[in-house]
């Protein structure tokens, strides 16, 4: 067994080398790199692996050289964001040979950082001058370019500068828009103003939690004045029309009859006679419905006072129970014509609240997809 340990090993290191030079026979010159640098760790007398990484390394810088040439004669705007990003790479193999102190020893790696800073620098000038010039336009939507060219700056550089001015941009190119109380102009009012008011925050709730545009924030009247916000736009709820529905009854009546057992003689046990007859009832039943709807119409205004989108949203519901009598022989009911009997809902109707929840329910599905809708092409 002692005589397989060299075999062993030998085979290992083979195979590292092996390792290395297909990647840099695939011109992956980085992964050569980095598997040559952990064989020459375990052997730093492996000449062969030594001339794989420097030629590796060789062909790596002259990959990265070749394409910030080429770089540079372009007119791309992004160029200088690209040159870093080649010296990025270039000083990141620099690091790797140097963490090798028998790769440093054998390749002089030249030190890319000042190459780094300089175009770092570079990167950040032109997304600052290009955020110049959208806030130049003074405009929301310029100001929300101007954002997104900060936002690249910072990619660049942390800085608590450019972090403090993102963070401007945003505020200014945010619309901000402000719900007002509900108001009733239709003639109806409604008492109950706990539902009336989870109804608005619900709606807000909604809103807030499925923002498809960063740039629109929505804020209750309560919100907007104790945290000092100045809107953009001011939305107007109103129900417009509340019809809240009066039972309305219809009525029908039927005769039903059955040939039912209404005699038995028992002669002996084992001998019964039975003697038939028709047995008769009139049911009436009672079709109770109810149907109430509601109209709110919403109405959005600039700062100016202006209408710049108005809609309406309707709600409706309908409740409908059904309910039976009888006079006559109970024989003569069927299995549904008893459920319709025992049914005890004739007394029930209802309550105000329960009709307009379900009314504010589907008024504000509707109305939280339709501004979600409107806001997306904000």
């Amino acid at each position: 067994m002692k005589k397989l340990y060299p075999i062993l090993i030998a085979f290992v290191l083979f195979a590292g080398c092996k390792s290395a030079g297909k990647s840099y026979q695939k011109g992956d010159y980085k992964n050569a790199i980095e598997i040559g640098l952990k064989k020459l760790q375990k052997d730093p007398n492996d000449q062969e692996t030594m001339e794989i990484v420097m030629n590796a390394y060789k062909y790596a810088v002259m990959q990265h050289e070749n394409q910030i040439r080429s770089l540079s004669n372009s007119k791309n705007d992004n160029r200088f964001s690209n040159i870093y990003n080649q010296y990025l790479q270039l000083q990141a193999l620099y690091h790797l040979v140097q963490s090798s102190p028998v790769a440093a020893s054998g390749i002089k790696a030249q030190d890319y950082s000042s190459y780094v800073e300089t175009y770092r620098e570079k990167a950040i000038e032109v997304h600052t001058d290009r955020a110049a010039y959208y806030i130049s336009l003074g405009r929301k939507n310029d100001y929300r370019l101007a954002y997104y060219e900060i936002n690249n700056a910072l990619k660049f550089s942390n800085s608590y500068e450019l972090r403090k001015k993102r963070d401007s941009l945003y505020d200014a190119a945010l619309t901000k828009v402000v719900f007002i109380p509900l108001q009733y102009y239709g003639g109806y009012q409604y008492n109950n103003s706990y539902q009336i008011q989870n109804f608005q925050n619900e709606i807000l709730r909604t809103l807030s939690q499925n923002r498809n545009n960063e740039f629109v924030r929505y804020y209750s009247e309560w919100e907007a004045r104790s945290q000092q916000i100045e809107p953009d736009q001011l939305m107007e709820l109103n129900l417009s029309r509340v019809m809240l529905g009066r039972p309305s009854d219809r009525r029908s009546t039927r005769e039903v009859s059955k040939e039912v057992v209404i005699k038995e003689i028992v002669y002996k046990p084992d001998s019964v006679v039975k003697q038939y007859g028709t047995v008769r009832a009139k049911i009436t039943t009672t079709k109770r419905t109810l149907l109430s709807d509601a109209d709110l119409v919403i109405t959005l205004r600039d700062r100016s006072g202006r209408i710049v989108w108005n809609d309406r949203f309707t709600g409706q519901h309908q409740w409908q129970s059904e309910f039976s009598t009888f006079t006559g022989d109970e024989r003569a009911l069927s299995e549904n014509d008893k459920q319709l009997v025992n049914n005890n809902n004739d007394n029930y109707i209802p309550a105000e609240e329960e009709v307009m929840e379900a009314l504010l329910r589907q008024i504000q599905i509707d109305l939280a997809s339709r501004l979600r809708s409107y806001y997306s092409r904000y």
